[in-house]
């Protein structure tokens, strides 16, 4: 009996989350967890094929590069087409690449810079996760919205790029702090589990 009322609750629960989940099916999230070293190179990122690297060269067709070799700065370059969010962002005094707040929405009608951005602690918070926005441009030729993490130590020279999230449907925003449902996989895998031991 008891077994019976668990496979019905984690099978309901298991398609509640798969719905939920459908609706941002389109995000692709990637844990980066990489330092940008604090040199004049930086970081050389693909957004879409999930690769990085020191130069420019080693990383084809990269669509981001932060990098600065200053403890109170940190400078971006972005690929033609693409780059970060402006603004001034949470930190509220410098315009350049925002620090932006959980649920800012990415997309065409933000403001975006490709040239060589700085910003500072007074724009960035340090000690915290800073959230910035971007847009790339797909090896098919179009514009994706995205949204990164990048953690601030005591210095804007201590930096790791946590992780970065885009919208995989062209032209299509995204809100900042959206993830995919993680938990819709493991409860269907309860749901199974469930209906086995009841057999």
């Amino acid at each position: 009996m008891l077994s019976n009322r668990l496979t019905k609750h984690f099978a309901a629960a298991a398609a509640v989350t798969v719905v939920a989940g459908a609706a941002n099916a389109a995000i692709v999230h990637w844990d980066v967890n990489l330092v940008v070293p604090n040199n004049i190179d930086g970081l050389y990122i693909n957004v879409e094929t999930q690769t990085t690297g020191s130069a420019a060269s080693v990383v084809p067709g990269w669509d981001l590069n932060p990098y600065g070799t200053s403890t109170t700065a940190m400078s971006w370059f972005g690929a033609t087409g693409g780059g970060c969010v402006t603004g001034t962002g949470q930190g509220g005094t410098t315009v350049a690449v925002a620090s932006l707040s959980m649920g800012s929405i990415v997309g065409a009608a933000s403001t975006f810079g490709n040239t060589a951005s700085s910003v500072t602690a007074g724009g960035w918070l340090l000690n915290a996760n800073n959230y910035f926005g971007f847009r790339f441009v797909g090896a098919d030729g179009a514009t994706r919205y995205g949204f990164g993490v990048m953690a601030i130590g005591a210095s804007m020279g201590s930096r790791t790029l946590v992780s970065l999230d885009y919208e995989n449907v062209a032209g299509t925003a995204i809100t900042v702090g959206t993830v995919p449902a993680p938990g819709a996989i493991a409860l269907l895998g309860l749901a199974g589990l469930a209906a086995r031991r009841r057999r």
